[in-house]
Formats: C-alpha cells, structure tokens, sequence
C-alpha cells in the first residue's frame, strides 16, 4: 500500500465530498503557498505535494480509479481500459500470472507555475517483485512517446477570465482552454497531443508554456492589477464618482476629493485569479490629472490656486 495517502495528504477522510476536498485544498494551499513562505523549501514541497493530491481528488474519474486501485492508478496511461485488464488479473489470482500492462513510473503531476510534483517520491512498491535493480522494467508496447513543449502567448484578459482558443501545432488545431490564473511560465498539459510512441504503446502529451502578452493600458504585479484613472481638475479636487473598465465589466468608482495624481485607489478581487485556488489578487486605479489644453482661459483659472499653496511641494525632496 502507498506510504502516503492521498486523502491523508489533504486531511481528509475517504468518504470526503467534492466540496470538502475543495475547502481543505484551499486552506492548505493558503497555509503553503510560496508567495506565503518566500525562500522556504520545504513548503513548496508541501504545496505542490497537496497541489498535486487535489488535481487527482477533485477530478472524478480520476477518483474513482484510485480508490479502487490505489497508487497504481497515479501511472501514467492508466485508464479505464488498463483498469479493467488489471481487475481480470487481479481476478485471475494476480501474482503468478503476466501483468497485462506496465508498472511503470507514477505520473509527474504539473501544479502550474511552481513546477511538478512526482507521485514516484511518496509512494512505495505494489507489488514486491514488481521492481528490478531499483526500477519496473516497461514492456515495449506500454512506453509512451516522448512529451513535446511549445510557447503560446496569452492576453491578460484571458489569463484573468479564463478562455478556450484554437492554436495551431505542427499542422494540426488543437482546442486550448486557458484557466484562469495562468501566469508567465504557466505550463498547459494537453495530454495525448505529444510524440507517437515507437512501440505502439501512447502518444505523450504535450506541455504549452505560456507568455503573457503586454496590455496596453493595464500593468500587472503579482496577482495585482494597475491601470491608469485619468480625472479632470475638478474631479481630482471636489471629488466624484466615475466609471472605470474592468476585465470583469464596468464599474461605478467614488474619487475622494483632494485626490492627488498617483493616488491609488483600490478595487478588492478585481485582478489576477489564483491558479490554484488561493484569494484573487487587487486592481488599483491610479490617479492620473488631466489638464485641459493650454488657453487664456486656462491661466486665469489657474493663477488664482497658487496662493493656495501654504509651501513648496517640492520641499521634502532630497537626492
């Protein structure tokens, strides 16, 4: 049996709902996060083992067959096809007989922009005489293709909204869907879409590395979002309430008065999702004043604020 169950991992019984397994992801990856433990190895460990627990946990399938089986079930190519040649083998008195397919390697699970996390690490041997010099032996129809890489460029709507695009690969068009919270360096598995095996046994996948494309208008750090609120004297002065865009639809935003250029004005859960489940990051709306063109008219108006300065603005700079 597994040294490490996968519900254990997650701290949660086997008979645990979707939701539930949904809710100690989330309060296990807030705890782990990176971003949480700057520098700290053994938390992305952490997060990227129970990041790896939830992609299998929460796709039903997925569940099903390692309930039923086991870590085994964690190989790749394991499907339902494989599923039922292993229960007539197990039917059939399992260990004096040939294992109708490869016990191969488990799978190496992507957990997105922090790297991979190999099922292989935490579990033990199925089988004791599976294993020769250290290693199961694959038989040559069970050796998948070699895994393909390629770049994909993504707009930061997409990356903040989610998106399904059609892209073009080595002559074919491939049906991608962006998740939401994918950032540079995200990788896309599209499993099945890589190199044909040599020995007939299955493709391997195809991994997309993506590359954000630069907005016009919208800076990102981070999870957080900043774009640029362009506002007339009297706005930034007496204050007002303006309408912004957002990624997520437009938006009714209060300017307090005496809002000074480079005021930042914050919209809470309007920026970057989180790949993997944690809080979505902010967008800020910075303050940007915006004279009228330059007239007669303009000069008038003006030279009447400059007695209002009680001392130079420019006092508190040192260099």
């Amino acid at each position: 049996m597994p040294q490490r169950d996968l519900y254990e991992i997650l701290g949660v019984p086997r008979t645990a709902s979707a939701d539930d397994i949904r809710k100690a992801y989330r309060r296990l990856a807030k705890k782990y996060h990176p971003d949480m433990n700057p520098g700290d190895r053994k938390a992305e460990e952490k997060f990227k083992e129970i990041t790896a627990a939830h992609e299998v946990l929460n796709d039903a399938k997925r569940r099903k067959l390692y309930d039923e089986f086991g870590a085994d079930s964690l190989r790749t190519g394991f499907d339902e096809k494989t599923a039922e040649a292993y229960r007539q083998w197990r039917q059939g008195g399992g260990r004096g007989q040939e294992i109708p397919f490869d016990l191969g390697d488990f799978e190496t699970v992507n957990v997105g922009g922090v790297g991979s996390f190999d099922f292989g690490s935490i579990f033990g041997d199925l089988f004791g005489g599976a294993r020769r010099g250290g290693r199961r032996r694959p038989t040559p129809a069970s050796v998948p293709g070699a895994d393909a890489e390629a770049e994909i460029e993504v707009d930061l709507r997409d990356a903040v909204l989610g998106a399904e695009r059609d892209l073009r690969v080595d002559g074919r068009t491939l049906r991608v869907r962006i998740p939401a919270g994918v950032t540079d360096g995200s990788r896309i598995r599209l499993a099945g879409q890589g190199g044909d095996s040599p020995a007939g046994g299955p493709p391997g996948d195809l991994f997309l590395v993506v590359r954000l494309r630069a907005h016009p208008f919208v800076r990102r750090e981070g999870r957080d979002l900043y774009v640029d609120l362009p506002l007339t004297v009297p706005e930034a002065a007496l204050g007002a309430e303006v309408v912004l865009p957002t990624f997520d639809g437009a938006v009714q935003l209060r300017v307090p008065p005496g809002s000074a250029s480079g005021r930042q004005l914050r919209l809470r859960g309007r920026g970057l999702p989180d790949l993997h489940g944690g809080p979505r990051g902010d967008l800020y709306a910075v303050a940007k004043i915006v004279l009228p063109e330059e007239s007669e008219a303009l000069r008038r108006a003006v030279e009447p604020l400059a007695s209002l300065y009680k001392q130079d603005p420019r006092a508190h700079l040192s260099l």
